[in-house]
């Protein structure tokens, strides 16, 4: 919302300061918003959030904003109006993929390093950290979607023989 005042203090002079907002994933609706601002109900807000979530696009504001000129453009050319200005905006925005890690504490000989490796390719996870003592000591993170299949390979590829104990924190990145 602060950004949501910005753009009225930069354009005091609108007469309309239509949003949508995703605060989180596209298909939580919890945490979604919008507002028409005074146009007719259904004419701007809601357009603009259906494009923001039909592009799979999450924490995100988008700001419309209409300065009168006198054309009537009758609820129609309203709805055209605004999903227009999100249409415009959605090539032009970067994206950045939020993946969700589990941190977890591992231990292994060396030959089962090499396997531990193996499993972690492809975006499965990553080694944030490795002692290499008596035995090898790491700390890898897996990404969420992968955990349940990565648990089972490691132990199957390892007859169950290295220690894989879950750090309680969840990590985004």
């Amino acid at each position: 919302m602060d950004y949501l005042s910005e753009m009225k203090a930069l354009h005091k002079e609108a007469r309309h300061h239509c949003w949508a907002y995703v605060v989180a994933s596209p298909k939580n609706s919890v945490l979604m918003g919008c507002s028409d601002d005074g146009e007719p109900k259904g004419t701007a807000g809601k357009p603009m959030m259906a494009l923001l979530q039909g592009a799979q696009i999450g924490e995100i504001m988008a700001v419309v904003i209409r300065y009168s000129g006198g054309i009537k453009l009758g609820t129609g050319g309203l709805v055209r109006a605004y999903s227009n200005g999100i249409q415009q905006l959605l090539p032009n925005i970067e994206t950045i993929e939020k993946r969700f890690y589990q941190q977890y504490q591992v231990s292994c000989d060396y030959a089962q390093m090499a396997q531990l490796e193996s499993l972690l390719v492809n975006g499965v996870g990553r080694i944030v950290q490795v002692d290499y003592l008596q035995m090898v000591d790491a700390i890898i993170e897996v990404d969420l979607q992968y955990v349940s299949l990565f648990i089972k390979q490691l132990e199957s590829l390892t007859q169950g023989r290295v220690s894989v104990n879950k750090i309680k924190s969840e990590k985004v990145s």
